[in-house]
């Protein structure tokens, strides 16, 4: 599927999408997790591998870990991003690893663990698809957030929206 098409498909997802106003992150993963009928956690992990994401998969609950060691506005965006995952119904793949378990879950042992999905096991689609819907909302946000001044007969923040709309999107 083509980026437009790809772009098309997360805008009409968008606009179902309930976001929270003002906009909170754990608010809309607290609605998330009511339209999936299970929780979602939120875990920060300092990795030495970079700044990453994971959505771990258990029998009664999702967990999303999170990098530590980056900006409030990139550790936004990873929640967001693993988020999309679920909205996008992506399907988590199995376990394989205790170790890796262990190191992210030390108080659950491996067996309670269903699913993992990490960036590297989705398909180059599905991570693009995570990766627009992640942003669309981010800039959803950004818009709704910014103050809205009269100039002439039209609002600046509905003329910025017009032209943002007309940016096509970059990868």
């Amino acid at each position: 599927m083509d980026t437009k098409d790809l772009r098309r498909r997360c805008e009409l997802r968008l606009r179902n999408l309930q976001l929270p106003v003002p906009f909170d992150v754990s608010a809309f993963c607290d609605r998330v997790a009511t339209q999936r009928g299970r929780p979602i956690l939120l875990r920060s992990i300092a990795s030495r591998a970079g700044p990453w994401g994971l959505w771990v998969a258990t029998a009664s609950s999702d967990v999303i870990f999170f990098e530590a060691d980056t900006s409030p506005l990139h550790q936004q965006h990873i929640i967001l991003h693993e988020l999309s995952h679920m909205l996008c119904d992506h399907t988590p793949l199995p376990v394989t690893d205790p170790a890796t378990l262990q190191m992210l879950l030390p108080d659950l042992g491996p067996e309670t663990i269903r699913h993992v999905l990490s960036r590297v096991a989705y398909s180059a689609e599905e991570e693009r698809e995570a990766e627009i819907l992640a942003s669309l909302v981010l800039q959803r946000v950004a818009r709704g957030s910014a103050p809205r001044r009269v100039h002439g007969d039209l609002h600046v923040a509905e003329i910025r929206d017009r032209l943002v709309d007309l940016v096509p999107f970059e990868e």
